[in-house]
């Protein structure tokens, strides 16, 4: 009985269940000196439990989801940092492509492999080439990525092509263009700022921001549930609104 109740307290409606979820992944080292810990270790806790969540959100309807992991900006940290973030970007990448092909996910890696080392540019290839035609889910993870570059190199692109653009065919030309428009962005750590992520994506998107740092959400069934529950309480109008009565009368029922 009691299993019964619990279930249907934590059901959201089918209809509700956002498609696509981007995740500003902040506060990795918040966590870790809040906990007396070097703050790398934080990056390390912010990717533990990540493919749970995954098959979690994915089991309840949610079929893309992204994170952004290292924008265009993070290489002005340290070197030892960033030097840090690659070599778990390149574990935690050659880990996914065994969930790739155990779940059936297609995996995707957005933003520029120019700076990126060559293990990890190469890894972020193989992972997308052999996970392709996986139909389950799709993951992205938006690294060395900038919402800004993705955009003026679309623009670029579309000028070589010569040809003039409306919404739908400049999306062709964004490295993004194959994914559904974001329905939420959900950021943690208190931080409430995009910071230059999938603004073409984010043109409609619910927002969502929650004071738990990355290493606490990603590991919390409750949090997610949160989300859910969260987004199945908006109204998205998506500009329309309800009609107004601008006139002023009142409505007699005639």
């Amino acid at each position: 009985m009691f299993n019964l109740f619990k279930k249907k307290s934590d059901s959201v409606a089918p209809t509700k269940i956002p498609k696509h979820i981007a995740f500003i992944c902040d506060g990795n080292r918040r966590w870790a000196e809040a906990r007396g810990l070097p703050p790398l270790m934080g990056h390390r806790a912010g990717i533990a439990n990540f493919e749970n969540l995954v098959d979690w959100f994915i089991a309840r309807g949610v079929t893309t989801i992204t994170f952004f992991i290292f924008s265009t900006e993070n290489w002005n940290r340290s070197k030892e940092e960033v030097d840090f973030l690659m070599d778990l970007f390149y574990s935690e990448l050659k880990k996914n492509l065994k969930h790739a092909i155990e779940k059936n996910l297609r995996y995707r890696v957005i933003g520029s492999r120019e700076r990126l080392p060559k293990r990890l540019a190469d890894m972020c290839d193989k992972l997308e080439s052999e996970s392709a035609e996986n139909t389950a889910g799709t993951v992205v993870f938006a690294l060395n990525y900038g919402g800004q570059a993705e955009i003026i190199d679309a623009v670029n692109a579309a000028v070589r092509a010569g040809e003039q653009v409306t919404a739908e065919t400049f999306e062709t030309f964004l490295d993004t263009g194959d994914l559904l428009p974001i329905d939420l962005m959900v950021r943690t750590s208190n931080e409430f700022r995009i910071s230059n992520f999938l603004l073409w994506k984010l043109a409609y998107a619910e927002l969502l921001f929650v004071p738990e740092h990355w290493p606490d959400l990603v590991k919390s069934e409750r949090l997610w549930q949160f989300v859910l529950d969260e987004y199945a309480g908006r109204n998205r109008r998506f500009g329309g609104g309800k009609k107004a009565n601008y006139a002023g009368r009142k409505k007699t029922g005639k």
